[in-house]
């Protein structure tokens, strides 16, 4: 049994694992772009982030009055995405020094992400990550994406977790909000400094206003640990 006693980690995926924001910016700039809406910024989509792509899309349509459907520019915008994740993305040195030490004291793991199953599965491919995270859950496979807790708590499930024994890590306030929604501990590290101070991330039971620069995956084994033995 794992020195952690019964805790399981659910990663999200972007922003969380890997730096692939600059990617979905990337991504639907193109697809707006397609659209006629030519001028989508890096502050624009930094309102996006945490939120499923398919719920991104759909305040697109009300935002810029597209005429398309949800679908037809979710295939698009998947189409631009998948080109630039199967070769552009990088797995954090110290959330991939963490996985690794977590798959070797063997703590149960899973990914839960709002980004389409084909995103997942080639990121997680391309980085190596898919060797030790097997039960992946996107938001495609339940009622409601983040800040809802269905994915968090899909993931327990098939971890064979109770919630109360899961960790998740999150980068997102709407993720925050959907591990505290789940009645699961949460280690945040924001990705958008900026919203260090939302209140979302103030539930969180590890706060580290400095995003990645505060990671490492010795302090962050080192805080499970301490919370495994809470009661």
């Amino acid at each position: 049994m794992s020195t952690l006693g019964a805790l399981s980690v659910i990663f999200d995926l972007d922003g969380t694992l890997v730096d692939s924001e600059p990617n979905y910016y990337e991504a639907g700039r193109r697809t707006l772009a397609e659209y006629g809406v030519p001028d989508f910024s890096w502050a624009e989509h930094e309102r996006y982030v945490g939120i499923s792509t398919r719920e991104t899309i759909a305040d697109w349509r009300t935002r810029y009055a597209l005429s398309a459907s949800v679908e037809e520019l979710l295939a698009v915008k998947n189409r631009h995405y998948l080109e630039l994740a199967r070769t552009g993305t990088e797995a954090y040195p110290q959330m991939r020094a963490f996985v690794e030490l977590l798959a070797a004291d063997g703590v149960p793991m899973a990914v839960a992400s709002g980004s389409s199953p084909e995103a997942i599965a080639a990121i997680l491919a391309g980085t190596g990550l898919d060797a030790y995270l097997r039960t992946v859950v996107p938001s495609d496979e339940v009622a409601h994406g983040k800040p809802a807790p269905d994915v968090f708590l899909e993931a327990a499930r098939r971890l064979g977790a109770e919630p109360a024994d899961c960790v998740v890590v999150e980068d997102a306030a709407p993720g925050a909000a959907a591990a505290h929604a789940a009645g699961m501990r949460c280690i945040a590290l924001p990705y958008v400094a900026g919203q260090a101070d939302a209140p979302e991330f103030a539930t969180a039971g590890l706060l580290l206003r400095g995003g990645q620069r505060e990671f490492t995956a010795r302090g962050a084994l080192a805080w499970l640990a301490e919370t495994a033995r809470r009661p």
